[in-house]
């Protein structure tokens, strides 16, 4: 990134990633020079210093100080330096779209340049001085090499097509950057999709038949019913947070691996376009990055078929979700950047990840008598173990109530929420703080898959519901709860999203919901 460093003044002291090759020894004074601090400076955020002294690592206040040495920042023309690696798919697009409304928000003027294909540098100015205030960098290599560049502290902030690896967590908290799982954000929703040429005569598959498909296992299309031809595979690099996804959901719990005649593409762009051209080809690809292709449903052997769309990619009612990321360590950084955060879960921003082809996070209401299908596939699957009078009970509970689209899961073998389900409960006690929902009853509901005794699962179901609702009512640090009502319920399997008889499906089915009255 050198380019990067050129494109500095000098003059300008740099805060965040890779502060280290300038970092120098300076003296910190309270105003009555009756206490001092000495150590290395590592960075200065614009209001507070970050040293490395005898006693660790220290964040002084400065406005409480005054600043002696070569290493000191000139106060009048600091410039916030923010460095962000990470998915290009994120990077291209919606990063420049969400900068371009936030500088507006913020009576920011804003200046993009483009120096090399995989680098950008957006500079934020004073509109009426026309001083900068900041700089951000782009670095767009991939998710595993944003998670690498954070590591090696050469990023602030990391975008991610991925949830962070126990590898990725371990290394970055021995190294002092906090828990990773715990710093991380949604910046939009996402899914993958299984995509065919168009003239292709195939409409779904199931997840078992598409991960076969992908292992090499299935290399036919008469295998899948369609006419006797060999299946051509076309996927994302192994580095991106896409494939790696992939991985993760479809291969890694049946114990793949992928195919060695697989072909791989550096964008999903490259994907889409190569699985379009090849009438016996077959991929996965971002939901909002499929160009002409056709997709295909996921399906399951007792007859739920289920396609992404906005509703359920929002609800994660449909399986294959892919959140997009947002990952920062622990530590402060400019003010600037965190107004960014702050802002990347605003309504603005929240159209503007509409615009950009991706699915927004704004919380949407479901009426009751949309769950037709639902309360349909609830009857039709209901093992001998849920009596009608449960079936009941729980249409009783939802009658005068819509469901919100927030969805609640849990990561698997765990009784730790997803990295989506985290980003929910912080978006939704946010609405609870604002005051969106006084006078008014949440519920939250908690289901669970079909493997076990009903009774069990009731009271596994119940106490993830307790578990979500206590979590959202602690992060609410500021919500009224005398001006609204929380409880929980639970009702085990009674109402299936998926078949139990696949790994995803029974994942799909141990969730809470959040119903409104």
């Amino acid at each position: 990134m050198a380019w990067v460093r050129a494109a500095c003044v000098a003059a300008l002291f740099l805060f965040g990633a890779g502060t280290a090759a300038w970092s120098q020894d300076v003296t910190l004074f309270s105003r009555d020079k009756s206490v001092e601090i000495s150590g290395t400076l590592l960075g200065f955020d614009g209001e507070f210093y970050r040293l490395d002294t005898i006693y660790g690592e220290l964040t002084v206040d400065g406005s409480g100080v005054s600043c002696d040495g070569p290493g000191c920042p000139n106060l009048d023309d600091y410039v916030a330096e923010i460095d962000i690696s990470g998915a290009r798919s994120m990077g291209r697009v919606l990063l420049p779209a969400l900068f371009e409304v936030f500088a507006q928000n913020a009576g920011l003027s804003l200046l993009r340049f483009k120096p090399e294909p995989d680098e950008m540098e957006f500079v934020f100015s004073d509109a009426e001085s026309g001083k900068p205030v900041g700089r951000f960098y782009l670095h767009l290599t991939g998710t595993e090499e944003g998670f690498a560049d954070l590591l090696a502290d050469e990023a602030d902030l990391v975008l991610a097509r991925r949830e962070v690896t126990q590898i990725e967590v371990d290394r970055a908290s021995e190294i002092g950057l906090g828990n990773l799982r715990d710093r991380s954000r949604v910046l939009a929703l996402d899914a993958l999709v299984p995509i065919v040429s168009p003239g292709n005569p195939i409409t779904q598959i199931s997840s078992e038949m598409l991960s076969q498909v992908l292992s090499g296992k299935i290399n036919d299309w008469s295998q899948l019913g369609g006419p006797e031809a060999p299946i051509s595979i076309h996927l994302r690099d192994r580095t991106s947070g896409l494939f790696q996804r992939i991985d993760q959901r479809l291969l890694a719990p049946v114990n793949q691996t992928l195919s060695e005649t697989a072909r791989r593409y550096l964008t999903d762009q490259d994907v889409a376009k190569a699985v379009e051209a090849d009438p016996f080809g077959i991929g996965i690809a971002s939901a909002n990055e499929i160009g002409n292709t056709k997709t295909l449903a996921l399906s399951g052997s007792c007859g739920f078929e289920l396609k992404a769309t906005r509703r359920t990619i929002k609800t994660e009612d449909y399986p294959l979700t892919a959140p997009l990321f947002l990952y920062s360590p622990a530590r402060r950084l400019p003010k600037l950047a965190r107004d960014f955060l702050t802002f990347s879960h605003s309504p603005a921003a929240q159209l503007v990840v509409r615009r950009a082809g991706f699915t927004d996070q704004t919380v949407e209401t479901i009426p009751v008598e949309d769950q037709g299908s639902r309360f349909v596939n609830a009857i039709a699957q209901a093992g001998p173990e849920i009596e009608l009078s449960e079936l009941r009970r729980m249409i009783d509970v939802m009658k005068d109530k819509s469901r919100l689209t927030l969805s609640f899961r849990f990561e698997a073998g765990s009784s730790s929420l997803d990295g989506q389900s985290r980003s929910n409960v912080a978006y939704l006690a946010q609405l609870l703080e604002a005051g969106i929902y006084d006078t008014r009853e949440l519920v939250f509901m908690g289901f669970s898959d079909g493997e076990g005794s009903a009774t069990a699962n009731r009271t596994i179901s119940e106490r993830r519901a307790q578990a979500v609702l206590e979590a959202v009512r602690s992060a609410a640090e500021t919500a009224n709860f005398d001006r609204l009502s929380l409880k929980a319920e639970a009702f085990g399997e009674a109402l299936p999203m998926a078949c139990d008889d696949s790994a995803w499906g029974r994942q799909v089915n141990r969730r809470v919901e959040v119903w409104v009255k």
